[in-house]
């Protein structure tokens, strides 16, 4: 007998239809039978139940993990997703502020925030064309002045929508907030200003997430309360996305001073960024940073308000992290002045920490009626990332109204009169270190007694005029020149050269005047020693030029047959590349051109230091101050490993005064920048001295020695080795490079306590030559300027000529050799050629 089946039917989601049946019962006469039937069913059905967990399981993972895990600010887009987050805040009237607010576990946050946040998802979904791609919002804190309350908006465009992104802009996301807004449980709340813009989706994060959140009010005394990344010194965490909320009393604003700043230096996975404002938009970027700064280049920040954030970001690559003084100070309430002494100096406020945001001043300065003014910024820094400094419509300088912004390494100018106005003004995002500036007054009748009067109000040694050399900065001690038979005139701007810059392969004109008519017809291709090739052979793969300079820059690549002019790779293999080795590329198929890299990087992270010729810490930390006796700093070297330096053979030889060559008398000083300062410095005593066995002490051929030190360094911040340039390495001729030690200051002056830096040109082999009247031979180089002012004094012997392309490892280009004098016009310092002596290297380190 069977019963009747009983059959249940409903519509799932997605237009399938899912049934469950209910099988008839069938009755059956053998026991056994019926058991052995329910243990099958029992087994059956534990089947079913496993595969719709599977299933269940698969659905979840494929289907919806994606979509629950979306909702933690930190997590990022699904792949084929784009993620737009806004951030900023909204100012709400008829409410008054309470200290609650600043609670996230308090009652009073989570009603306020939680009607806030509904109002912003019905906002969003009620805008036709961004509903569908509206996502998550969160409100995050509330500050006072009115209630302020700050908030993210999340947007998710799949890519196959990705011309949807064009409705997201700042006037479309904030215009649907501004203006009188009511909704249930906020009827008496208006929303009088809006302000929203674009934020990097790592640094939002919801109230309750507590992961790498902190929260901290700045001590009324003005205390300072120190605070640091996770795991500060040892190092932050991999993956993090940490925010500190700061606060401070009405009245005041808030002071960051990073005592120690390591981060990765990778600004797009590793960064700080400090936000005037509680919430992470980019409209409030006070600075974004990373790399690791110097103790001499601390970053110390304001906010123009009591409230700051600091979002800090990292990836799989830990460093020590930062450590912060956090205060709060008084507000500038004014900056204003009028200045009347004959001379005096100002500066951006708070300097030489970054400027505030959102801040104007105004500087009158005034002197006798009879005398005008000369007005020069030593220091003038107020940049943007991304902004055209052309046009100067963020931060600047205002000077008769003309404004100036970006970097200057001289700034002067004179005033028309005895009154001049300077203005300064800062917008609402991105700061940076400002200016000084230095002012006084002159007699227009005789303004430089003496010397040469430029337009911008320096004045320069009349001797320095119509050399061809831009010494006013404004090239007015260049104009109006009557050359004379060692110049040429260029055709752009009828500047006096010197007839030597000619055909040398550097734009001196900046026109490229001075490098046509060279010689080459219009079917040929120049060489940089001047040979002519025809135009095909350029960039065929193939060197056709003697200094392979062909082939330098070409965008093909080839590996096979080896010649001179070819980069050998570990296998055997060559590569045509130029300078393959550390350049982040790999261009041999065993990747040998990127090995033993960790060398001619600076652990410090230096912005370009404008005027002086001081070196800052850890500018060149494979510089190394070479001790003789008691004798103090005789000569330079650098760092090429843990054991080895390298100088230069005539600083080792034996004199009727001493023995230079006996190495237990000499010392070694690694990270030293003060000759008075031996903190951090490591001294290292020398095993061997090892000179290069052609050496010719009469023309300094071979100028080359190797010396191996009794214990290894330990590399730091301020030690490190220096690149050896492979032998086919190019350095092609007007290439920037610089000199750095602790020689004579001037010729026949005294030693240089301060370690000193001086950027110089690679000089063409054909000009070096000529100028050296035949004495060069193919281990030397010329470096410098032909007209002189700067070089390599006595001193500097041994050290280093270093050079970086686009940014890359700095690598040892020359050694310091010899010159006649000190900076003389047409006497450029002569060095040892690397390149030409590094299989020596090679055989003698194994480096």
């Amino acid at each position: 007998m069977m019963r009747s089946a009983v059959k249940f039917e409903s519509e799932a989601g997605r237009g399938r239809r899912e049934s469950v049946a209910f099988l008839p019962k069938v009755e059956r006469p053998d026991k056994s039978h019926s058991q052995a039937r329910l243990l099958l069913m029992v087994v059956i059905v534990l089947i079913v139940i496993l595969l719709a967990s599977v299933i269940g399981f698969l659905v979840w993972y494929f289907a919806f993990k994606h979509q629950r895990v979306i909702s933690p600010s930190s997590t990022p887009a699904l792949p084929d997703h784009t993620k737009l987050v806004y951030s900023g805040y909204l100012t709400l009237s008829n409410l008054p502020y309470s200290a609650e607010l600043e609670n996230v576990e308090s009652t009073a946050f989570r009603e306020l925030s939680g009607a806030l946040q509904q109002l912003l998802k019905a906002t969003y979904l009620g805008i036709p064309e961004l509903a569908m791609f509206f996502n998550h919002s969160a409100v995050t804190a509330f500050s006072e002045g009115s209630t302020v309350a700050y908030c993210w908006i999340r947007f998710l465009i799949p890519n196959v929508n990705s011309s949807a992104l064009s409705l997201f802009t700042e006037s479309q996301i904030t215009g649907s907030l501004r203006g009188t807004t009511r909704s249930s449980g906020l009827e008496n709340i208006r929303i009088t200003s809006v302000s929203l813009s674009p934020a990097d989706p790592r640094t939002v994060k919801e109230p309750s997430d507590k992961s790498c959140a902190f929260s901290y009010y700045a001590d009324p005394s003005g205390k300072k309360i120190i605070l640091s990344s996770p795991g500060f010194p040892s190092g932050y965490p991999p993956n993090a996305h940490c925010q500190y909320l700061l606060r401070a009393e009405r009245g005041s604003v808030i002071s960051l001073a990073f005592t120690t700043f390591n981060i990765r230096d990778n600004c797009q996975e590793d960064f700080v960024t400090v936000f005037n404002s509680l919430s992470s938009d980019r409209g409030n970027i006070i600075t974004e940073q990373c790399g690791n700064r110097p103790p001499t280049n601390p970053l110390a920040v304001f906010s123009s308000g009591n409230v700051a954030l600091i979002a800090f970001i990292t990836s799989s690559i830990s460093h020590p992290g930062f450590q912060v003084e956090f205060s709060q100070i008084p507000k500038l309430t004014g900056c204003d002045q009028i200045l009347t002494s004959d001379s005096g100096n100002f500066t951006s406020p708070y300097y030489p920490s970054f400027y505030p945001p959102n801040i104007d001043c105004k500087w009158t300065i005034q002197v006798p009626s009879h005398f005008k003014i000369r007005l020069q910024f030593s220091m003038f820094r107020l940049k943007e990332p991304g902004m055209n400094h052309d046009i100067c419509n963020k931060d600047y300088v205002e000077i008769a109204n003309v404004k100036y912004c970006g970097e200057h390494s001289f700034l002067g100018l004179t005033s028309s009169g005895s009154t001049l106005e300077v203005k300064f003004h800062s917008d609402l995002s991105f700061t940076d270190k400002g200016f000084l500036a230095e002012y006084s007054a002159y007699n227009p009748q005789n303004p430089c007694p003496e010397q040469f009067a430029c337009d911008n109000g320096l004045c320069i040694s009349i001797s320095l005029t119509c050399d061809g050399w831009n010494d006013c900065g404004d090239l007015s001690d260049e104009r109006n020149c009557v050359c004379n038979s060692d110049q040429f005139r260029c055709n752009n701007n009828n500047l006096c050269k010197p007839r030597l810059w000619l055909c040398d392969h550097s734009n001196d004109c900046g026109d490229n005047s001075d490098e046509k008519q060279c010689g080459c017809n219009s079917d040929q291709w120049k060489c940089k020693n001047g040979t002519c090739i025809p135009c095909t052979k350029h960039c065929d793969g193939h060197p056709d030029c003697v200094d392979f300079s062909d082939e330098t820059g070409c965008a093909n690549v080839t590996v096979g047959v080896c010649t001179d002019f070819t980069y050998q790779c570990k296998n055997g293999a060559c590569t045509s590349q130029v300078n393959p080795e550390c350049d982040q590329k790999k261009d041999c198929e065993d990747g040998s051109d990127e090995e033993s890299c960790d060398c001619g990087v600076r652990p410090y992270k230096h912005n370009r230091i404008v005027g002086g010729t001081d070196a800052d810490v850890g500018e060149w930390p494979w510089q190394v101050s070479l001790h003789f006796g008691r004798e103090g700093h005789t000569c330079g070297a650098s760092i090429i490993s843990e054991r080895w330096l390298v100088s230069a053979a005539h600083c080792f030889q034996r004199t009727k005064e001493a023995n230079y060559a006996d190495a237990g008398s000499w010392n070694t000083y690694s990270g030293l920048r003060s000759q008075r300062d031996m903190q951090n410095v490591q001294v290292r005593g020398v095993k061997s001295i090892t000179t290069h066995p052609h050496y010719d002490h009469n023309t300094f051929d071979y100028d080359i020695a190797l010396l191996e030190l009794l214990e290894p360094l330990v590399f730091s911040n301020i030690i490190h080795p220096i690149c050896l340039p492979a032998r086919t390495h190019v350095f092609p001729s007007g290439m920037s490079c610089w000199v750095t030690g602790w020689g004579r200051l001037s010729e026949n002056g005294q030693l240089a306590l301060v370690l000193q830096k001086a950027e110089v040109k690679i000089i063409n082999d054909t000009v070096c030559n000529i100028v050296t009247r035949g004495q060069v031979t193919p281990r030397m180089l010329c470096s410098g300027y032909l007209t002189g002012g700067i070089d390599a004094c006595q001193g500097d012997s041994g050290g280093p000529l270093a050079c970086s392309q686009s940014g890359g490892p700095w690598f040892l280009c020359g050694i310091v050799s010899w010159g006649e004098g000190c900076a003389r016009k047409n006497n450029p310092g002569v060095y040892s050629r690397v390149t030409e002596l590094r299989k020596w290297v090679k055989i003698q380190t194994g480096l």
